[in-house]
């Protein structure tokens, strides 16, 4: 695994977990976590249980015992490293958004394609996904539950910059994310939308807005918190980022990402509507979702909650009894499990880098509608699955 911060301890967990609750088709090792700075990746190592710490990527993708690289670094640095781990005969899992632009997508696409034809797999880390929950909303809809989906509501809302004296972090620098809340957590809405669905978005119109222009430069920082050091600089990434697509089905969707939303931390929202009921998903009852069934009689229809909690739901067959609760990092381990089956089984897990494309498509989209007054933008037609 190349980084350790956040969501390095997030995809330890996964890694460490997976092999114990399911039952693998291949044994997995921790091997090796990567870092640059020599302490404290290797206290990172000692921490989450992986059995040895290194400094240089190169040269541990080059090694003969690594199978797999987990990439949570930076956006800057997806495309290189995974290239790099492609073309060295690797399995890559690269954290979301896939890239910073779009033209570093479509390489990492090429040369996941190309290690596709000598039987490697690429995953892009849309951790959603997997919860249990979300997984069922989308069989839900594939099945006919809803109808026909007329409207889609997203939302994916937290609150951490609010504060004017957070520091500089590199989330908040174009150089180094891409963009502001809109890849950070906007992609997640978007992916959920295609993935829930099954449409792609084929056109948006947006905006986005950068409420605090400057903020103090980072002295140390530590997943979303940081202190701060001497002096100010820019920030070069949006705050608010609000915009409307038009499924290719046809139904209107709305989007909205923040870290302005002062009280939500970590608010992701999705509801579908259709002609015959409708779906909604809440992260922060992530055990559930709220169904209504308008062919119901008139006096038994509003909203019910179904507890994606049994054993028929996905992933939960290996978990705990009826009513016992998954949280966020449950997510890792169904991610591990699924690369780690669809490697021995010689298929594609998802979202593959395709799908990964596909959102930064519209990421770029939305951008260009955001600097040419919202104007109606087309999305690229998505890279084949």
């Amino acid at each position: 695994m190349i980084g350790y911060g956040f969501m390095g301890a997030a995809h330890s967990v996964g890694w460490r977990q997976a092999p114990r609750v399911y039952d693998l088709p291949l044994d997995v090792e921790m091997a090796v976590i990567v870092g640059r700075n020599q302490d404290a990746v290797a206290e990172a190592a000692a921490h989450w249980g992986w059995s040895e710490s290194a400094t240089d990527w190169r040269e541990v993708i080059a090694r003969d015992d690594i199978d797999i690289v987990d990439i949570v670094t930076p956006g800057d640095s997806h495309a290189e490293i995974a290239i790099a781990a492609l073309e060295a005969g690797k399995h890559v899992l690269c954290e979301k958004p896939l890239a910073n632009t779009v033209e570093e997508a479509e390489r990492m696409l090429a040369a996941a394609q190309r290690a596709g034809e000598r039987g490697q797999r690429a995953v892009v880390g849309f951790t959603y996904r997997r919860v249990p929950a979300v997984t069922f909303l989308r069989d839900l809809i594939a099945q006919g539950v809803v109808g026909n989906v007329q409207q889609v509501r997203a939302a994916y809302r937290q609150d951490w910059l609010v504060d004017p004296q957070m520091p500089l972090a590199w989330r908040l620098q174009k150089e180094h994310a891409g963009s502001g809340a809109l890849g950070d957590i906007g992609a997640h809405i978007i992916d959920m939308v295609q993935f829930v669905t099954g449409q792609a978005v084929a056109s948006v119109s947006g905006t986005m807005d950068t409420i605090v222009t400057q903020r103090p430069l980072l002295g140390s920082g530590s997943g979303l918190s940081g202190t701060a050091a001497e002096g100010f600089g820019e920030v070069t990434v949006d705050d608010v980022a609000i915009f409307t697509g038009r499924l290719e089905g046809g139904a209107l969707a709305s989007f909205e990402a923040t870290r302005f939303a002062t009280g939500r931390k970590n608010g992701l929202t999705v509801e579908v509507s259709g002609d015959k009921g409708a779906l909604y998903f809440d992260l922060e009852d992530l055990n559930a979702l709220q169904f209504y069934d308008r062919t119901a009689p008139d006096d038994r229809q509003g909203f019910t909650k179904i507890l994606v909690t049994e054993a028929s739901h996905p992933y939960l067959s290996a978990w705990w009894p009826a009513g016992h609760m998954l949280g966020y990092e449950h997510g890792f381990v169904h991610q591990a499990k699924d690369l780690v089956e669809g490697i021995a089984a010689g298929t594609d897990p998802h979202p593959t880098f395709a799908e990964g494309l596909s959102v930064q498509r519209v990421l770029a989209a939305v951008e260009q509608s955001s600097a040419n007054d919202s104007i109606w933008v087309r999305v690229d037609a998505p890279a084949t699955r």
